[in-house]
């Protein structure tokens, strides 16, 4: 089809679907996940700060009455982020900016993903830990987690109900990690809390799906990285590998064969 082909730069991380495996060998093929893994990264540390402080719960009290605030100045707010233990399942470039992003924090952060090197918990305040463990004290649990096989419908009815009651799940990496049903569920019941920007099998959401409007919901369409200066990040490094490879240089974002197992 295109015999002179030998290099794709592609504008954006997801490559896996979009290339035969074979393309891998013979071609150079990169892609421009950091840009993008940044400003995801911004987003879940948004979250993060909006959810542990429980801000939506104020900011719809204070909108009904200003009963709020004799409550607070009699019993105090019990929320807080500043040292506090935070679960997070995936630790590659979204996981590694996103603790990057908070170390200001002092967070202690407990992290599942059976991949990365442990040597990390040298250059990150991390400890590693097993599924079921984690999901039984994780109050704040951000996912960063890529998409595979072994990991789609990660959180289903089963393993949801080993979270904390009043656990809030902020999912920042792939809507299909979730059992959407399993946590629309858990919401209703206010047993547990979330903050998506992706969904599955639905994206966006049907206008009159249950979660748009629970409280305890936050949905966001999909922002994560999707900025304008994202784009002209992205923009930016496929034309540094491009003009590398093409100077006989080593191009920066080259993906392998080798590496797709762990990509989405």
């Amino acid at each position: 089809m295109a015999p002179k082909l030998r290099f794709i730069g592609h504008c954006g991380g997801e490559v896996k679907s979009r290339f035969a495996a074979s393309l891998f060998d013979r071609l150079t093929i990169t892609n421009a996940a950091d840009p993008m893994a940044r400003a995801t990264a911004e987003l879940g540390a948004a979250f993060l700060t909006y959810c542990a402080r429980d801000i939506d719960h104020y900011r719809t009290a204070i909108r009904r009455s200003n009963r709020i605030f004799s409550e607070i100045h009699e019993h105090g707010t019990p929320e807080f982020l500043y040292g506090r233990e935070v679960a997070m399942i995936g630790f590659g470039r979204i996981g590694r900016a996103l603790v990057d992003l908070m170390r200001g924090f002092d967070l202690r952060w407990i992290v599942y993903d059976p991949f990365v090197p442990r040597s990390l918990v040298e250059s990150y305040p991390i400890v590693f830990c097993e599924l079921e463990p984690l999901l039984r004290k994780a109050h704040l649990l951000v996912l960063t987690a890529a998409l595979t096989d072994q990991t789609r419908g990660l959180l289903n009815c089963k393993t949801l109900a080993l979270l904390p009651k009043g656990a809030t799940v902020i999912n920042i990496a792939r809507g299909g990690l979730i059992d959407l049903d399993a946590l629309t569920t858990e919401v209703q019941r206010k047993r547990l809390r979330c903050a998506l920007d992706v969904t599955d099998p639905e994206e966006p959401l049907r206008v009159n799906h249950p979660i748009r409007k629970l409280p305890g919901a936050i949905l966001t369409p999909h922002i994560g990285g999707g900025g304008c200066h994202v784009r002209q990040q992205i923009a930016e490094t496929v034309m540094n590998d491009l003009e590398n490879f093409f100077a006989g240089k080593p191009v920066q974002n080259r993906v392998t064969r080798a590496m797709l197992e762990r990509m989405t």
